[in-house]
């Protein structure tokens, strides 16, 4: 079963989940408004993609920040994503704990999800 983090209103998680449903890939939804995430989790993430790849940089939550709270290394950037986790680059699609996709573009889902 896939997991899709991400939150709800951003465009390209509506694009990622109109495709999904079109292909008939089933997920769980974790809306990071809601549930925040878990230091362990971005652990796990951080074993696979650099916090540079996680974080998005070209987001509204990234530009508002001051110079001096965006992360210049991986604990500093766990510390953000945790307490703004808005800024963690969305959608991230993980099954059984390995990262299948991370942003959306639907060449790269059909390789991913096999469609």
């Amino acid at each position: 079963m896939y997991t899709l983090y991400a939150i709800p209103n951003c465009d390209t998680v509506k694009k990622a989940r109109t495709w999904l449903a079109e292909q008939g890939v089933a997920y769980t939804f974790h809306d990071y408004k809601k549930a925040g995430i878990d230091r362990a989790t971005l652990e796990r993430w951080l074993s696979q993609k650099s916090w540079e790849e996680l974080v998005n940089r070209a987001g509204t939550t990234w530009k508002k920040l001051p110079d001096t709270d965006k992360p210049t290394d991986t604990e500093a950037a766990i510390a953000l994503m945790m307490e703004k986790p808005s800024v963690i680059r969305r959608p991230l699609i993980e099954a059984d704990g390995q990262i299948v996709a991370l942003g959306f573009k639907p060449d790269e889902y059909s390789r991913a999800f096999g469609r």
